[in-house]
């Protein structure tokens, strides 16, 4: 069964080389088969590793009616047009909220301005029963990367990244981020090779 507690996330001062609160985007070499094609939006980005939510790949076997009910959380109007994404290959069965800022309580990172994200059972609730974010995206699993790991990846050709915004984290239909995000950046995707850099 999913639960929703908080995962460490990795803690040390941000600067502006880290890539908190933009968007992972995987080349199209990617040889990964977990990340293919992949946009991840990352929450938090350090010298001591990184966590990000994949954001254009739902959980096939999860609706987000069943895992209410698994809680034990009543079923407001509209929850079966909630769809669940399969945020990354750790920790499938911890789930996690993104979303937007206008929702905060005691245990919600805030990554950026405008986008938080909460791991509790409550915001769960809240989506539940209309009380919610505005805008959110939930997720099960995340992705992470130990100190320099990511680094190394993005030297290697294996992503691209760009600003977010929150149209394509919440709104974009989940087959066409991958393109939108690479389009965000100006790139065309017929151009690009193993050999490209990073934006």
């Amino acid at each position: 069964m999913s639960h929703f507690v908080a995962s460490p996330m990795p803690k040390a001062k941000v600067t502006e080389r880290f890539l908190t609160g933009q968007l992972l985007i995987a080349m199209p070499s990617m040889s990964d088969p977990r990340f293919e094609r992949s946009v991840i939006y990352m929450c938090a980005h350090t010298e001591a590793g990184a966590l990000g939510l994949v954001v254009n790949r739902l959980a096939e076997r999860m609706q987000f009616a069943e895992l209410i009910e698994q809680l034990g959380i009543p079923a407001g109007p509209g929850v079966n047009d909630i769809m669940v994404h399969l945020g990354g290959p750790v920790e499938q069965g911890r789930g996690f909220v993104l979303h937007s800022a206008d929702y905060v309580r005691d245990n919600t990172l805030a990554v950026t301005g405008d986008v938080a994200l909460t791991a509790s059972v409550d915001v769960l609730a809240a989506i539940a029963d209309g009380r919610g974010p505005r805008r959110s995206l939930l997720a099960l699993g995340y992705a992470g990367w130990g100190p320099g790991q990511l680094e190394s990846e993005i030297t290697d050709n294996g992503w691209l990244h760009a600003p977010a915004d929150e149209d394509l984290l919440f709104n974009a239909s989940v087959d066409h981020k991958w393109h939108q995000a690479i389009r965000k950046i100006g790139l065309d995707v017929s151009m690009l090779s193993s050999t490209a850099g990073h934006a």
